[in-house]
């Protein structure tokens, strides 16, 4: 791909993203500006922010690449993460909006009059935020490297830098304007391509059976592997090695190998013949995880598929960055509206990344090889039209894509900032909000440098079991149910989202390796959150004496419309 398109289109959205971003500054003057803008956000204008921050890089690029390396059953990604906002709308926006909270912390607070539960809920935000930072910065280094052979982290530092700049500058009101831009951006870099891309699929004759069998090369490809990988063969296959394979050292020599797996250092060139079907590919090292969620889904397929959807379904309500945004609506109606207008926007634009998926499973099957999977999205425009008309698309792509790593970015920095300033920090003013929001970036940019590249989708999937087993029993319980005590939330979180959270840890450092042990680490969401809905329930019962006093009166707060409430004060 010709970089003197991609490099100014990047450029373009950096820019226009600090102008936005300025714009909101300009009318940013109080803290509540800061942190809530005031709670005067419109439904349609914050459905559009909402949406711009939640379509991330999983979902920019990384169910495309999950779609061309696992197949349909990748599609249970896009179903669950729409599917979360129903049981957001249905239970916990208008509630979580009627709490008058800034952050979820305070949520705790107001309704368990507990600092410790304060606390705890604090650190899982922090947590969870940090989790979800991580695969925006590397998808941010993917692409600036893929497209224009960048350093890998230099895209994650350039995201890092504009995303500090514009939320220290003008906070909450400025991401808004900025996410709502982006989200626009996002869905018109992906469905101009894809039009494209689907006339160049049928001026081809439309090859079809993308899933039907296993992906083959449609001509010649030559493979360089960037790490060392073991390929899985199903029949013998003769390739072209200029590298080591099986330990042999061969330089442009023909090699046939046997069905099964065969090992392939790093830096080995492999020239495929045209029809052979694409070997699995396994990574070790930091390489990891993708692996130890492919193989839990190849070992335990039902349960891997049930795990994802109860994450997906349950997680959206937890995640800090979006229930952040509820707090900046007028009254709980507008929660409500601004939930329905998300399902219709987020419900729009994931009709696009299986697309790109499904193509890149015909035309760039060598990338489950690679390791790169995740490009697919941007690599196709050159890969099937070509010349000037696929660089210009290309460009395109590669805007949205940044604007994905810097609106998810920007709602992740502001969530994880809002609660270090209110519960770390020696004071809540603007001047240590924005400390909050160096201290939020600094940390996940680190670790994206130190850590080897994640499939973005499968990194988010796992914040999303780390947010459903923490922060939804403690919302559901929290405004459905009066005997809630802080003993049992502090005890379920700790449970199920701790439980979860070791999970991840396990599962990021490939370990174990395979077995019933592994399944049940790689998809936590199906056993934590039961977890964390028992324990709170079960030591709540135990603890009757500490239901907090005014439990009632917060409850009736949480569920009368806004206008009842100001009638019956009156």
């Amino acid at each position: 791909m010709n970089s003197a398109y991609t490099v100014p289109a990047i450029t373009l959205v950096v820019v226009a993203t600090v102008l936005v971003g300025a714009f909101g500054l300009r009318i940013s003057r109080t803290t509540s500006d800061f942190y809530v803008a005031s709670r005067t956000v419109g439904p349609r204008l914050n459905a559009a922010a909402i949406s711009g921050e939640y379509l991330s890089a999983a979902s920019f690029l990384g169910i495309a690449g999950l779609v061309l390396v696992q197949g349909p059953d990748m599609l249970w990604y896009p179903v669950g993460y729409t599917a979360g906002y129903l049981v957001l709308l249905l239970f916990v926006a208008a509630p979580l909006r009627r709490s008058g909270a800034y952050t979820l912390p305070d949520f705790a607070e107001a309704r368990l009059a507990s600092q410790g539960v304060r606390r705890l809920a604090g650190a899982f935000v922090v947590g969870v935020g940090w989790l979800y930072l991580l695969p925006q910065l590397q998808g941010a280094g993917l692409t600036l490297a893929v497209l224009t052979g960048a350093p890998d982290a230099l895209g994650g530092v350039i995201v890092a830098v504009v995303v500090v700049a514009t939320v220290a500058a003008g906070g909450m009101r400025s991401i808004t304007f900025v996410q709502a831009f982006q989200y626009w951006l996002k869905l018109t870099a992906l469905l101009v391509p894809a039009l494209f891309l689907v006339l160049a699929w049928q001026g081809d004759g439309a090859p079809g059976h993308a899933f039907d069998e296993p992906a083959a090369f449609r001509e010649q490809r030559t493979v360089r592997v960037d790490g060392t990988l073991d390929l899985t063969l199903r029949e013998v296959l003769t390739v072209t090695v200029s590298g080591t394979v099986d330990g042999r050292a061969l330089h442009d020599r023909r090699l046939t190998l046997a069905a099964g797996t065969h090992h392939v250092e790093r830096g080995t060139r492999l020239a495929f013949p045209r029809g052979a079907a694409v070997p699995t590919a396994e990574r070790g090292g930091t390489r990891g995880m993708s692996t130890s969620l492919a193989a839990g889904r190849e070992e335990r397929p039902l349960y891997a598929t049930y795990g994802l959807i109860l994450a997906t379904f349950l997680g959206t309500m937890g995640l800090p960055h979006v229930v952040v945004r509820f707090y900046t609506s007028p009254h709980g109606v507008a929660a409500r509206r601004t939930t329905v207008a998300v399902l219709g926007l987020i419900g729009g634009f994931y009709l696009l990344p299986p697309l790109y998926g499904a193509l890149g499973r015909l035309y760039a099957p060598e990338l489950t090889v690679t390791g790169n999977a995740d490009a697919a999205v941007l690599l196709l425009p050159d890969r099937m039209i070509g010349g000037l008309g696929g660089d210009l698309l290309g460009a395109l792509v590669a805007g949205g894509a940044f604007a994905a790593f810097l609106s998810t970015a920007s709602g992740l920095t502001m969530a994880v900032a809002g609660v270090l300033t209110q519960d770390v920090l020696p004071s809540r003013g603007v001047r240590h909000f924005r400390l909050g929001t160096l201290l939020a970036m600094a940390v996940p940019l680190a670790a994206s440098v130190l850590v080897g590249g994640l499939p973005v989708a499968d990194a988010v999937g796992l914040a999303f079991a780390v947010s459903a087993s923490s922060f939804c029993p403690l919302l559901v319980l929290g405004i459905w149910w009066r005997r809630l005590t802080p003993p049992g939330a502090a005890a379920g979180m700790l449970a199920g989202g701790g439980g979860a959270l070791v999970a991840v840890a396990v599962t990021m450092a490939g370990l174990p390796g395979t077995g019933g042990l592994h399944a049940l680490l790689a998809w936590p969401a199906l056993w934590s959150v039961p977890l964390g809905f028992l324990t709170m329930i079960l030591v709540s019962l135990a603890t009757p004496g500490r239901v907090p006093p005014r439990t009632a009166a917060i409850l009736a707060r949480f569920h009368l419309p806004e206008q009842l409430r100001a009638e019956v004060k009156a």
